[in-house]
């Protein structure tokens, strides 16, 4: 089983920056992909990005894409999510997900058998 397990969360001004980490213990890490999703309150589940298991590849949501960068250090077993020009919808509870996968379309949460609990992120002045 892997556990996973985010931190880096908090609140932000509009326009600020936030790093996201998900550490992953109890399996290789390295063998899975990884995503990051965020849900808000009353809303459904949104994919944000996903980093590939060799990490050559990276795919974003729209609504992220050239504000959000996916990656990932295999020493650390961790990923990160860097969120820059953070924006009030931004705010929402941000997790990480990792399996066996493709990123390519952009899988949802569904697909991924291990899932963390998030953190918290809040854009608000």
């Amino acid at each position: 089983q892997l556990q996973l397990v985010e931190s880096g969360g908090g609140l932000v001004q509009p326009g600020g920056s936030l790093r996201l980490s998900c550490v992953g213990t109890g399996r290789t890490f390295g063998y899975f992909a990884v995503g990051w999703f965020r849900q808000a309150p009353g809303k459904e589940h949104e994919g944000v990005a996903c980093i590939s298991i060799r990490g050559d590849s990276t795919v974003y949501a729209d609504s992220v894409k050239g504000r959000f960068t996916i990656s990932r250090d295999y020493a650390k077993n961790t990923a990160y999510l860097y969120m820059t020009k953070l924006q009030p919808e931004d705010t929402a509870r941000y997790y990480c997900a990792a399996d066996n996968l493709p990123c390519e379309g952009l899988p949802p949460d569904n697909w991924y058998g291990n899932r963390g609990r998030g953190t918290q992120v809040t854009v608000s002045s």
